[in-house]
């Protein structure tokens, strides 16, 4: 595979006073025009060949995460797991100044990668994820933690897009367990008014910004368009994570230094009195999200 490489530009695309206050208000923003027809097509031919990569294959591995109705010869793939490990245009993507400037503006200077992956939601079969908060899986000393998703594909209100429930980062940390082990969903005896869920539609090459306590989920891709959603997420500096470097795929305090994309490092944790669920005991179904929610009790909210 080629390596092709997005290079970084100087920031050209600023927040307003007016989307920022938005953001800690409502928890949520989207941001058009983020990304030329140039990189979209680098990214959406890197990301065909990447899919390819799964025929052949019978069962989920560290890379791909395989949609129940995968077969060998048909490859679907539901997430792409650590796209940078796998292709450099990923990894230049997530550390391109634009992207940076703009997450620099709603958590600080500081900036530390926490993680990543591509959603594939394809047309037709794209799995659902149901609700849940970032922060039940990886809680940290403080909030100033967000999700970037860039969007391969328009996003529309038929091909699955992210619902989130505005200002519910203000709020509590539902219990995301079933049958007292972690099941990465909220469970349905939690009072949530998923009815004020909104929509974040985007054309293709924009992207969404989320609040890692906000409340969110998706439908299934029932339109005959694709949704790929690349989601980075990014921690201040200052923000520990509870569960350990580990969560971030750093074995040592250097590694985990080494995630910084932006800013200085610290050994200080910032402690704010954030209310904290631990996703332990651990889930039945380890792997990711989708694994994690077969253990969810009730069926699913998107399927009704």
């Amino acid at each position: 595979m080629a390596a092709q490489v997005l290079e970084a530009v100087a920031p050209s695309i600023s927040l307003t006073e007016e989307q920022i206050a938005f953001y800690h208000e409502k928890g949520y923003i989207v941001v058009e025009k983020v990304l030329d027809e140039e990189k979209l097509i680098t990214l959406r031919e890197v990301t065909d060949q990447v899919v390819e990569g799964a025929r052949g294959l019978t069962q989920h591995t560290d890379v791909y995460d395989l949609e129940d109705s995968h077969i060998p010869e048909e490859p679907r793939v539901r997430r792409v797991k650590n796209p940078s490990k796998v292709h450099p245009v990923y990894r230049a993507l997530s550390r391109d100044t634009t992207i940076l400037h703009i997450v620099s503006q709603l958590i600080g200077p500081n900036i530390r990668f926490h993680s990543e992956k591509l959603n594939m939601k394809s047309a037709g079969y794209g799995a659902p994820v149901e609700w849940h908060q970032d922060w039940a899986f990886y809680p940290h000393t403080n909030d100033d933690v967000l999700a970037v998703g860039i969007f391969l594909d328009d996003c529309t209100l038929e091909n699955g897009p992210l619902m989130v429930i505005p200002g519910s980062h203000k709020g509590p940390i539902y219990d995301h367990h079933a049958e007292g082990l972690f099941c990465g969903a909220i469970h349905p005896s939690c009072k949530v008014n998923y009815e004020d869920a909104v929509p974040l539609t985007c054309n293709a090459g924009g992207m969404t910004i989320h609040h890692v306590r906000a409340v969110h989920g998706s439908a299934p891709n029932r339109s005959d368009k694709p949704r790929r959603l690349l989601l980075f997420a990014y921690a201040a500096v200052d923000a520990w994570p509870l569960m350990g470097m580990g969560q971030s795929g750093a074995k040592t305090y250097e590694e985990f230094n080494e995630l910084i994309v932006a800013g200085e490092a610290t050994n200080q944790p910032r402690v704010t009195p954030v209310p904290v669920r631990l996703p332990l005991p651990p889930a039945k179904y380890g792997g990711s999200i989708y694994e994690n929610q077969k253990g969810k009790l009730g069926g699913s909210y998107f399927q009704n």
